[in-house]
């Protein structure tokens, strides 16, 4: 018996008047597997890139990578996430002097004692991180998340969000996925406080800085950490109940 290209699925009873029918690919026990395996090993070659190139990436991938961040569940879906793309070189110079001021506060170089306790600056150690941040303006493209607290769906800043750490997390995780799948190296950056990401960009005092993607082209000399290679294994991450 042949296999249909989809499933469609008649709505049944939903608060909502309106509703669509779910469609989904129908596949075979072995096909799913075979691509749940598949995507996870192309997955696990996604490293941390510290060392970006210069060479131009195409808006058209960036644009890409948001819309599927864009599709992410979300709290009443009311999507509480802002993408805020920097590839100009003056915002680009200011976001790496206020990072790298914070940083330098976090990692005691600035001359105070270090913001980080003694057990974070060595687990930190063996990923040999440090205050400098020169990928912040060498690479093509910075994107800034942002949290909506507020706005719903139609960003007025009144309507009150739900869930919107967990969903801006999941909107995050799909945008590395999209780029890695697209071939480019990504870097997450988090300052804190990141406080100036929000004055730099324009954007509402409801929003929070979540995180900055740095996305482009790993340079020929880059390298990875070793100890960035160990990740732990199933047995370890998963149970079943």
């Amino acid at each position: 018996m042949s296999i249909p290209a989809t499933i469609k699925v008649k709505p049944g009873p939903m608060n909502s008047p309106d509703a669509l029918p779910y469609t989904l690919p129908l596949l075979s026990d072995a096909e799913a597997i075979t691509r749940a395996q598949n995507f996870s090993e192309h997955l696990k070659q996604r490293r941390t890139c510290r060392d970006f190139s210069a060479d131009p990436v195409p808006r058209e991938v960036i644009e890409a990578a948001i819309m599927a961040a864009g599709s992410a569940p979300s709290g009443a879906n009311h999507q509480p996430w802002h993408f805020a793309v920097i590839e100009t070189p003056e915002t680009k110079r200011a976001i790496r002097e206020a990072a790298e001021a914070e940083e330098r506060r976090f990692y005691g170089t600035a001359g105070d004692a270090p913001k980080a306790g003694a057990e974070w600056l060595a687990a930190l150690a063996d990923l040999g991180t440090h205050a400098d941040k020169p990928f912040l303006e060498t690479a093509p493209y910075l994107i800034v998340v942002f949290a909506q607290r507020k706005g719903g769906i139609d960003e007025d800043g009144e309507t009150q969000n739900y869930y919107v750490n967990e969903s801006v997390g999941i909107a995050c995780g799909m945008l590395l996925a999209t780029l890695h799948v697209a071939g480019l190296a990504t870097l997450t950056h988090t300052p804190s406080p990141m406080g100036f990401l929000r004055k730099v960009c324009g954007r509402p005092e409801w929003e929070k800085p979540v995180m900055i993607i740095v996305v482009g082209r790993p340079s020929l000399q880059a390298t990875v950490p070793a100890h960035a290679m160990r990740k732990k294994p199933l047995t370890q991450i998963a149970s079943w109940l």
